[in-house]
């Protein structure tokens, strides 16, 4: 096969940024230089004045983890697809032939940021350079939760048992290493009811009918003029919604209305944000063994229209970044969603900078 020059690869990149690459939006839409401070300080990075091999750019390594969010990609995958993809190249700094970053250098580079706690830090950081473009929020905030799936565990009831015990996965298999390293002891499996509604021929709606999910649950904040989420938290899927809405609800938000679903709905809840003088718009439940109100039907309806915001965001990451946990354990879980939150921010971000764009 003839070999490209290098004015065959300068012409192929330049085809492609005529086409429209979408990567060149993201990095003259996202100031990614704005992490590297965040990125030096926490990852520990030293000057090279000991020697050694020096490591990747932090800023092209984040930009990896990125890229490897928005396509849901395993290290060994996202390992291939730098040296594979011209247009990643770019977007990332590499040269055509030199050094590029192995799943194992991708892996260690993930996990200290979740170690050094860096990643919640960039998170934040993102969120301040979204302010001083001017998207501030200041309009409510919208809460909720989804099921993320992870690979399904096969144990038996007495290994059910000590995990829910909340043995490590090194007790339950004490002689398996090899095994142990292999089990996710921080998933969980519960019921998820919804779906389309069905109805019997007389019209009636039928029974929802109930899912076994095992994996984890996503719990966000978005603002709701601007549709970014500003505060995340992440649990097993069995964890209930409502205790997470204290973790949740931003104090940088200077609106007063908090809209949720009725799983959030409690005592405890409502006097916490009466506290705080911020106005309920949580559904309220149905009455148990009593028709719902109808005026209490129209209002979670009026609800609903303005919930129905977090939705996109949870369709956004499921539809096109294939959100599904592939690691092991809570921490690398939070570290993947918090990732997968962050794309979706850029790409939110793109959003509004062509909606504001002239023509």
């Amino acid at each position: 096969m003839r070999q490209a020059g290098l004015f065959g690869l300068s012409d192929h990149l330049e085809r492609l940024s005529r086409e429209g690459d979408p990567l060149e939006v993201l990095d003259a839409t996202v100031d990614f230089e704005h992490f590297r401070g965040w990125l030096v300080e926490g990852l520990g990075y030293g000057d090279g004045s000991k020697g050694g091999r020096p490591p990747f750019d932090p800023v092209s390594m984040f930009k990896a983890l990125i890229l490897q969010a928005q396509h849901n990609l395993s290290d060994g995958r996202m390992e291939f697809m730098i040296r594979d993809r011209l247009s990643w190249m770019r977007f990332l700094g590499f040269d055509l032939g030199a050094p590029t970053p192995d799943e194992n250098t991708i892996r260690h580079f993930r996990n200290r940021l979740t170690e050094t706690g860096t990643l919640k830090r960039v998170m934040k950081a993102f969120d301040w350079q979204l302010q001083k473009k001017g998207y501030i929020p200041m309009s409510g905030q919208i809460v909720d939760a989804s099921l993320v799936p992870a690979p399904k565990q096969r144990n038996t009831e007495s290994e059910k048992e000590a995990i829910k015990a909340g043995k490590s996965a090194r007790e339950v298999w004490p002689d398996e290493p090899a095994k142990a390293a292999q089990k996710d002891v921080d998933a969980r499996w519960t019921l998820k009811i919804g779906g389309k509604v069905r109805h019997r021929p007389d019209g009636t709606p039928l029974p929802m009918i109930a899912t076994s999910v095992f994996g984890y649950k996503s719990h966000i904040s978005i603002d709701q003029r601007f549709g970014f989420i500003r505060e995340a938290a992440v649990t097993s899927a069995s964890a209930p919604d409502g205790r997470q809405l204290k973790r949740l609800v931003s104090r940088e938000n200077t609106g007063s209305e908090i809209w949720a679903d009725s799983a959030y709905r409690s005592q405890t809840n409502e006097r916490w944000l009466a506290d705080r003088m911020l106005t309920s718009r949580i559904h309220r439940r149905k009455p148990t063994g009593k028709p719902m109100p109808r005026a209490t039907a129209q209002a979670n309806a009026k609800k609903s229209s303005i919930r129905a915001a977090v939705e996109h965001v949870f369709a956004h990451q499921k539809v096109r970044f294939g959100l599904f946990i592939r690691t092991i354990g809570l921490a690398r879980a939070k570290a993947k969603l918090t990732l997968a939150n962050i794309a979706y921010n850029m790409d939110r971000l793109i959003f509004h900078e062509r909606s504001a764009a002239p023509g």
